[in-house]
């Protein structure tokens, strides 16, 4: 009965316990967690509080009758778009431009990086930082207004082929040249921009290693493959996994911006059509059962991707 009655003097004692600590490290800390809290108003506002919008999925809404009042249809919806003619359309272009940009986009600027890490003229190497930088932060419009542009029928890249034999139609009129032309302009806007944690990461290698290895007669190469690359393969692995958790995000901005009527039997993702279901066409109920079905798919790879990395080489995101 002595014992009994001690428990829940001793859960007490802890629970005032943790609670002077954590009041001690607010006082400690006050200025950072105040400066969190525009961060966490962020993401409250505009990404926890919408959620409950996707109420609409399960729902036949209409904005007269608000999302509380709109009769409820449950999977409906869902069962619907699983049917529907345009599934395996949309669900195979995302998948293949998602693992696509997967193989090609994402190895690239850890390539750029590690040229540029082994450049020793700092004014090229700084040269070379800002060019591949610069297409990042040009407008999305301006990006897909250029492309268009050289890919037109009388279009510097056009022209450039046509000397090869190639007929000289539009190529964003042709469905079989979308996807490479996505990736590619993929590639070159964002890959200087996507370089930067790498190099970050790269400067953060302790420098004695390679003096080491020198030492002991390491070329260029075995420097790379045994200092190098496991140096920053735990944040190779963090930007893996982040990148499955958008496997199928796939940028509907640009797509909307090049695809048209004629390509969209390669073109048109899930992205692009949530866009016209809810947007265009008013079918919101529909569009967002779709938009809710993809980011259950993603959340699914997320989850999948930081297991399979934690069971493998002990890193993940939690």
């Amino acid at each position: 009965m002595a014992k009994s009655a001690e428990l829940p003097m001793q859960e007490s004692v802890r629970a005032k316990t943790s609670l002077h600590r954590y009041v001690r490290d607010f006082k400690l800390n006050k200025y950072l967690y105040l400066m969190m809290l525009p961060v966490i108003a962020y993401y409250i506002i505009f990404h926890y509080a919408p959620m409950y919008g996707a109420l609409i999925a399960f729902k036949d809404y209409t904005p007269m009758k608000g999302i509380i009042g709109s009769e409820w249809v449950g999977l409906q919806h869902f069962r619907d778009f699983f049917a529907s003619y345009y599934f395996w359309r949309i669900l195979k272009n995302t998948i293949i431009i998602s693992l696509y940009s997967l193989l090609f986009e994402f190895p690239a600027p850890i390539l750029l990086a590690l040229m540029i890490n082994e450049v020793r003229n700092q004014l090229f190497k700084r040269f070379a930082q800002t060019v591949t930088y610069m297409p990042y932060f040009i407008s999305m419009v301006v990006i897909c207004g250029i492309i268009t542009d050289f890919t037109n029928a009388d279009g510097m890249v056009n022209r450039l082929f046509t000397a090869f034999g190639y007929d000289g139609q539009a190529m964003l009129q042709k469905p079989e040249l979308f996807r490479s032309i996505y990736i590619l302009s993929e590639i070159w806007q964002r890959i200087g921009w996507e370089s930067i944690i790498y190099i970050a990461a790269l400067m953060g290698i302790d420098q004695e290693q390679y003096e080491a290895a020198r030492m002991d007669g390491a070329s260029r190469w075995k420097q790379l493959l045994h200092i190098t690359l496991p140096g920053i393969m735990p944040t190779i692995t963090i930007m893996f996994i982040l990148r499955m958790g958008n496997l199928l995000n796939v940028g509907f901005e640009k797509i909307i911006l090049l695809y048209n009527p004629i390509t969209y039997e390669t073109a048109d993702v899930i992205s692009s059509f949530v866009y016209r279901k809810g947007l265009l066409e008013f079918g919101w109920s529909y569009s967002s059962a779709v938009g809710l079905f993809n980011s259950v798919i993603n959340l699914m790879l997320l989850i999948t991707a930081n297991y399979v990395s934690r069971k493998v080489n002990e890193s993940s995101l939690w």
